[in-house]
């Protein structure tokens, strides 16, 4: 078996520091990449976000250096790095990137196979390019919340997680990459890609909206087969307080959750209009055990039941440690901490993983691996256009 990791060789350059941009650099340096940081130098740190020490993965293998884009030899040492770069993924609005000469075009001259990765809220055009937004605008225009749960007011209840962000534009944009790197491989030519997290969005709600532009339907909260509409794809609560999720749609798992519960009088009627009377029933049926007791037996028996786990109760699940979901770090001032390992990763025997100093830089290291001369970064770093 080839244990080298996924994308091992190839260099990603990401201008974020958290939102999308930094979700993709994220996976892409779990499955190997060697992903370098750019951000701003320090007196001009109100640019971009400081994330948590625990954020992103404390950092863990990548590394960091501080330009200043502004400055002409500050975009020389970026574009010596992006010179030699497979992958350049950035997350400034619409037109920024150019205007500062670090733009799609300026990179390709100096690198025609380079994969330029723009990842916005709204994209590189349409009304709202320039708008900002954070997750929960993405999945607002996108439909997402409308489709959801209401909260107390009857509105739409805010997301649990950031799925705009991670799904919608993290993972959209990793896809993207590897996507365009498969191409480069054949043709050897790069690609300007826009990464827009409200399209993502869009294309995570496809189910719902392909089915308005088919058949006219208006999907909401209880609206559709996959928003509640019927009692077996519900959420129920058990005698000890603990939630269940019920997602029996196909006929022989309908059945084997009627038995069960004893409800048998429903297994020839799982699409009968009285589905009140069904949710009725069914939430009887769960209030007389424990959610673990119901997990235990229906689990096991093709009826498509599960805990709803509370953050303590995932962290504990023996489903992820078995998976080795989890790795252990050490932090240089934090010291050792458990952390979501990486999807994919070929990672057998557990380890230990060093986790950066992020207060320092790797910036002389960088471009002495690009060929800068080192009298030259002594004078980058004396004009502050380095650190």
């Amino acid at each position: 078996m080839d244990d080298r990791p996924l994308l091992e060789g190839v260099t990603v350059l990401v201008l974020a520091s958290v939102g999308p941009a930094a979700r993709a650099a994220r996976w892409l340096a779990d499955w190997g990449a060697t992903v370098v940081e750019v951000g701003p130098i320090p007196r001009d740190r109100d640019l971009q976000i400081t994330p948590p020490t625990h954020a992103y993965a404390a950092h863990r293998g990548m590394r960091r250096l501080m330009v200043d884009l502004q400055a002409e030899n500050g975009r020389n040492a970026f574009l010596r790095l992006a010179a030699k770069a497979d992958v350049v993924i950035e997350s400034f609005r619409p037109g920024v990137v150019d205007r500062l000469g670090v733009g799609y075009e300026a990179v390709r001259v100096l690198n025609p196979g380079i994969v330029y990765c723009s990842t916005t809220g709204y994209g590189q055009t349409g009304p709202r390019s320039s708008w900002a937004g954070h997750d929960l605008n993405y999945l607002a225009v996108g439909g997402y919340l409308h489709c959801s749960g209401r909260d107390e007011r009857g509105g739409p209840a805010l997301p649990g997680a950031t799925v705009a962000d991670s799904a919608a534009g993290g993972l959209h944009a990793v896809a993207a990459v590897c996507a365009a790197l498969v191409a480069r491989a054949a043709t050897g030519e790069g690609v300007h890609l826009d990464v827009s997290v409200a399209d993502g969005v869009l294309a995570l709600m496809s189910l719902a909206i392909d089915e308005h532009l088919a058949e006219g339907v208006q999907p909401g909260p209880r609206e559709g087969l996959l928003t509640g509409r019927y009692a077996w794809y519900d959420l129920y609560q058990a005698g000890d307080g603990g939630w269940l999720a019920v997602a029996a749609i196909e006929p022989k798992f309908f059945a084997n959750l009627c038995h069960i519960l004893g409800c048998e009088q429903w297994i020839d009627r799982q699409y009968d209009d009285d589905v009140e009377t069904m949710r009725a029933d069914f939430t009887a049926a769960f209030a007389s055990r424990s959610r673990d007791d119901w997990v235990a037996e229906l689990a096991p028996a093709d009826a498509c039941v599960s805990p709803v786990l509370d953050v303590p109760g995932v962290v504990a699940d023996g489903q992820y440690g078995a998976r080795g979901a989890f790795v252990e770090v050490t932090h240089p001032t934090s010291g050792r901490l458990r952390q979501v390992g990486a999807p994919l990763a070929r990672q057998v025997d557990p380890v230990v993983l060093e986790i950066p100093d992020w207060t320092a830089t790797a910036t002389e290291e960088l471009l002495d691996e690009v060929g800068v001369a080192p009298d030259t970064v002594t004078a980058w770093r004396a004009a502050g256009v380095i650190a």
